[in-house]
């Protein structure tokens, strides 16, 4: 094992000293780059299986890390004086962005632990369905529901039925897959009714890629892909009007440091994850903020609506 005082900063220089042209591909890199040409790692099956990996693997770990809310995505800080706030700031733009109204259908794509979703129908109104394939992460969403108007499923999107005014993805498109995401968007063409809106909040590269970094696939986030700007404009054409962009990457890596001194000052009391487990644990969320902090990531929300929609213009808020 090795360590650094403070790791973001070490890997802030590490990732600003370019050395990956210095790097040559080894076996094990262009083995990656074979297996995301040649084969489908998110089907529904891997899908399921992915998600089980790394968002079942204990909701003890999570509620310290995240807080008692338990949202699992990107804050938005502003003048947000804490975790907390800095998130419910977060939904409530999303909610904005939608224009939500009371009694609107919602489909919450990869509903988490139901954060969205709860927040969606006591402030606005909405009924939500949520669906993730993780099934500790829907029990929990139920438990927490109590008797709003919500419902949540463990399902693939690819099995939802029925129709929604309102489609929201918060932190999932990261695990469609490239060579799913115009399927994805199809089926959201199914499912949104002719004048809904669309909202995807996801992590964003820099650059087009079809594999992610090998060490996150195998510890952290099996087959998941960070897509580009690009790749989501492509696979949405042509049916998909793209009505607004916003980058909040810088904010994505204060909402890391915050998410990694809440986890180091409760490591004592879940003592059965391991210390390999707390350095792998440490090493994500340090290495993701470093690359925020550089701008190799990005987090992007876009909405969307249905090209020959002909109500009025949509009006992005901020």
């Amino acid at each position: 094992w090795w360590d650094a005082e403070r790791m973001d900063e070490f890997l802030v220089k590490v990732f600003t000293a370019d050395l990956r042209s210095a790097v040559r591909p080894s076996p094990a890199l262009l083995w990656n780059v074979a297996r995301a040409r040649l084969t489908n790692r998110q089907t529904t099956n891997r899908a399921a299986q992915n998600a089980s990996a790394h968002y079942d693997i204990g909701n003890d770990l999570y509620v310290r890390m995240l807080g008692e809310e338990m949202v699992y995505s990107c804050a938005i800080w502003g003048g947000a004086v804490d975790l907390a706030a800095a998130q419910e700031a977060k939904l409530d733009l999303i909610c904005r962005k939608l224009h939500l109204e009371p009694g609107m259908r919602v489909l919450d794509i990869g509903c988490g632990w139901g954060g969205f979703a709860r927040h969606a129908s006591i402030h606005y109104g909405a009924h939500v369905v949520g669906i993730s394939p993780a099934g500790e992460q829907v029990a929990e969403a139920r438990r927490r529901t109590g008797d709003l108007s919500v419902e949540f499923h463990q399902q693939d999107y690819r099995e939802v039925s029925g129709n929604y005014e309102r489609i929201v993805s918060i932190g999932m498109f990261e695990h469609i897959g490239p060579r799913n995401y115009q399927g994805f968007f199809e089926r959201c063409g199914e499912l949104l009714t002719a004048d809904g809106l669309m909202l995807h909040h996801t992590i964003g590269s820099n650059e087009s890629k079809e594999f992610t970094d090998a060490w996150f696939d195998r510890y952290i986030f099996p087959g998941g892909v960070v897509p580009s700007l690009h790749q989501i404009a492509g696979a949405a054409q042509p049916r998909w009007a793209i009505e607004d962009v916003h980058n909040l990457g810088p904010d994505y890596d204060r909402t890391l440091m915050e998410w990694f001194k809440r986890i180091e000052t409760r490591w004592h009391e879940i003592p059965h994850y391991d210390e390999r487990f707390r350095r792998t644990w440490r090493y994500y969320l340090l290495s993701s903020a470093a690359s925020f902090r550089v701008r190799n990531l990005q987090l992007f929300q876009v909405v969307f609506t249905r090209t020959g929609r002909t109500s009025s213009t949509y009006r992005a808020t901020r």
